[in-house]
């Protein structure tokens, strides 16, 4: 597994050629994914070539996943790649961040535990499932790891809202009121 994949590995600045968030799983990881930029030859060698791991919906990486730059764009490609969940035992602050407000769960574990999770997965078939509710990574037939979530993280995930409308919906009633005296105070406003 590999450590300090920074926002540029994830997705390198050329690849990010759009407006909009759908189709940047194209470049998802493109200088080690594909052998011939150009072509979009794939790298056989790359994890996500292979078979097994083509439609992984958990990644699971090295410490410090999602440094360097504050590129959103690279929480954008993993989700629109379909990874729903990232497991690694640290994350970039900000990609941290930028993933929570956009619907994809930056799972913390122990570095021994991601390293055991990393090993079986290489092994076998590793069926993994991210239950967000209980806070814990789940596997058939082991015991559940816990992990620990901001709430206001795990909110915006579960509601599937960012934090403008998290801070609207948790806010409505004073915003209200405020408004309404507001345009009391204020009517010319």
């Amino acid at each position: 597994m590999r450590r300090n994949v920074d926002t540029d590995a994830i997705i390198p600045s050329r690849e990010m050629k759009r407006v909009s968030r759908e189709g940047l799983g194209e470049g998802l990881f493109a200088n080690w994914r594909y052998a011939d930029l150009a072509t979009r030859e794939e790298a056989p060698d790359f994890v996500l070539n292979r078979a097994r791991y083509r439609e992984a919906k958990i990644l699971i990486s090295g410490e410090n996943f999602g440094c360097g730059s504050s590129r959103e764009h690279a929480v954008w490609a993993l989700a629109d790649w379909g990874i729903g969940a990232v497991i690694a035992p640290s994350f970039g602050e900000i990609f941290q961040a930028n993933c929570a407000q956009n619907g994809i769960v930056a799972v913390v574990l122990p570095e021994p535990q991601v390293d055991a999770l990393g090993a079986e997965a290489e092994r076998r078939e590793l069926r993994l499932t991210v239950d967000l509710g209980a806070c814990e990574v789940q596997r058939v037939g082991d015991r559940a790891l816990p992990f620990s979530m901001k709430l206001r993280d795990r909110e915006m995930i579960l509601k599937g809202l960012d934090p403008i409308a998290l801070t609207l919906s948790e806010h409505a009633a004073a915003i209200e009121a405020f408004e309404k005296s507001d345009r009391t105070a204020r009517p010319w406003a």
